[in-house]
């Protein structure tokens, strides 16, 4: 099974660019076309939040025209920037994403249980792991101790190095990697937010940030460094399941390149 992740899209209006500079609408349906573009295909694509900017309905509209011709079949969860209620009115046939309430799902794709969390605190940018929440996932978790779980969810569970993300990081991390530490069919905790690939352990597991879809947060580690975002390379994750392996995670990037090109020439001789 191949699950591919797009995280952080930003959809606003149409015509309307983030921060008076990026394109979002553009950059997003790039990474649909590179998704078509794979063989194989994803069996499956998770969107990790912060879909559109500002929780608005044309926004939502605008998101679904975008991702209208994926190929694959795709799952959505709300970061910060999305609206809990207005996010499941424009969605009204992904029954998964429930009434009301946080948006909390768990769904059997192949060999693989996904998990989505909800990490939202409306009108803030940074997320929180409550004990309602947290029970939630620790009732979820023991419902299928033996099959491999991938979470889902926006904020990652841990500390970045980058201060001004940090600042807007999630609350309830130690209850999160205590749940999780009694769950050892988690596989994986794969997240947004960052709007770059970064790595932690978090329990027995790895948890990760994918690159967004348009514009990248910075790469600064100084203490008081700006909040910033730079016109990087966008990307998006491809998560496969390998039999005996386990979850085997992939970080491509958007965009025309050279090649491929060979190492060897006909005869099987590399190529000096």
């Amino acid at each position: 099974m191949i699950l591919a992740q797009v995280t952080d899209t930003h959809v606003k209006f149409p015509g309307k660019l983030a921060y008076r500079k990026v394109d979002t609408a553009a950059h997003l349906a790039r990474a649909v076309a590179a998704l078509n573009a794979l063989d194989p295909q994803p069996d499956l694509v998770a969107l990790t939040g912060d879909l559109v900017d500002f929780g608005k309905p044309e926004e939502y509209e605008h998101l679904r025209t975008l991702l209208a011709p994926l190929r694959a079949p795709y799952l959505v969860l709300p970061g910060n920037h999305d609206d809990r209620a207005t996010l499941r009115a424009a969605f009204p046939d992904h029954d998964y994403l429930g009434g009301s309430g946080f948006v909390q799902y768990a769904i059997d794709w192949g060999p693989l249980r996904l998990v989505a969390l909800d990490t939202l605190i409306p009108m803030r940018g940074d997320g929180e792991l409550c004990a309602e929440r947290l029970v939630w996932l620790d009732r979820t978790l023991a419902g299928a101790p033996d099959r491999p779980t991938v979470v889902m969810m926006h904020h990652p569970p841990f500390l970045t190095g980058i201060a001004h993300m940090d600042k807007q990081g999630l609350a309830g991390r130690d209850g999160f990697a205590a749940v999780i530490g009694r769950h050892r069919q988690v596989e994986r905790i794969i997240c947004g937010h960052l709007h770059r690939s970064i790595q932690c352990r978090v329990a027995h597991t790895v948890a990760s940030t994918c690159p967004a879809s348009c514009h990248q947060v910075a790469l600064d580690l100084a203490p008081d460094a700006p909040s910033a975002f730079v016109l990087e390379p966008p990307g998006y994750q491809l998560h496969r399941w390998i039999d005996g392996t386990g979850l085997v995670t992939h970080t491509a990037v958007i965009g025309d390149f050279e090649g491929p090109y060979p190492f060897y020439d006909p005869a099987g001789r590399l190529i000096d």
